[in-house]
């Protein structure tokens, strides 16, 4: 089987990028299995996503060596992806398993082609589920005299785990400054979607006795704004009068559950590229 590999990358819009970036790979013996591009009129910026293989005597240095020379030409922002590796993931969580649960499933089913190196929480009510799945637990507990470190204990598993992605899945604690620059680009969040409307304790009782009709979740990427990161993934389901408050929070988890992986699928395959304080997400 012949290696494969991701290429994604984004530039000042131009002509011939697309044209180049395959004669390169066609030069070097490679074949296009896959490639989605977008050109934002807005930004002035292309987008491109190319999966490709080649010969196995095809060494993959020189492929870089030469998109190298020819992203310096385009000013392109580019990286190179093995195709095949699986993503390391770190799940952070608090109190509420859904996300978690649902993270550990897809994963050991193959669903989701990610590892989960570890699981990490302030409280240790989810240890045995994640021993469930042979995944390492760490209970980090916090508060305001020992937070710097706690998030100091995250950064050295991040590293001593050689972790790609860190996901918080329903971990309710809000990140500090240097925690989100340590993270940037590497970590998602999930939450349902009534910010601001609804903020505190139980939003989605706060939901119901407003006589709420939708309601939904936003997976994004990290950063020092609080909630307010680049999103990834979203998505709504219908609410009626005949639903309680329970039936809403059931109703929410699912949604957030499915958000979040879909974020986590999309991002391990490569197919995120920021573009200012949005994204572009290639199917």
């Amino acid at each position: 089987m012949r290696p494969d590999s991701i290429l994604t990358l984004s530039c000042p819009d131009r002509t011939g990028i697309v044209y180049r970036v395959s004669g390169l790979l066609f030069e070097l013996g490679c074949n296009i299995l896959d490639a989605q591009q977008f050109g934002d009129e807005e930004s002035g910026r292309f987008f491109l996503r190319v999966h490709f293989d080649r010969a196995a005597s095809q060494a993959l240095a020189d492929i870089e060596a030469r998109m190298g020379t020819l992203a310096a030409e385009f000013q392109m922002d580019w990286q190179l992806h093995d195709a095949r590796r699986r993503a390391r993931l770190l799940v952070l969580v608090s109190k509420q398993g859904h996300c978690l649960n649902d993270l550990l499933f897809r994963a050991h089913s193959r669903q989701l082609q990610v590892e989960i190196a570890a699981v990490a929480s302030n409280h240790d009510d989810f240890a045995a589920l994640a021993g469930s799945y042979g995944v390492p637990f760490h209970h980090l507990p916090v508060n305001a005299d020992n937070r710097d470190t706690q998030e100091q204990q995250i950064i050295d598993l991040v590293e001593r785990e050689r972790i790609d992605l860190v996901v918080l899945a329903r971990y309710m604690q809000i990140l500090s400054p240097r925690l989100c620059k340590a993270l940037a680009g590497k970590a998602i969040n999930i939450h349902h979607s009534f910010l601001p409307s609804f903020k505190g304790a139980q939003p989605y009782h706060q939901a119901h006795a407003r006589g709420v009709k939708i309601i939904g979740a936003t997976a994004h990427y990290v950063t020092e704004d609080l909630d307010e990161g680049p999103i990834i993934e979203q998505d709504v389901a219908r609410v009626d009068h005949a639903m309680t408050p329970r039936d809403l929070v059931r109703l929410g988890s699912d949604t957030e559950s499915q958000v979040l992986a879909r974020a986590v699928r999309r991002h391990v395959e490569h197919r995120i590229l920021r573009n200012g304080h949005r994204t572009v997400v290639f199917r």
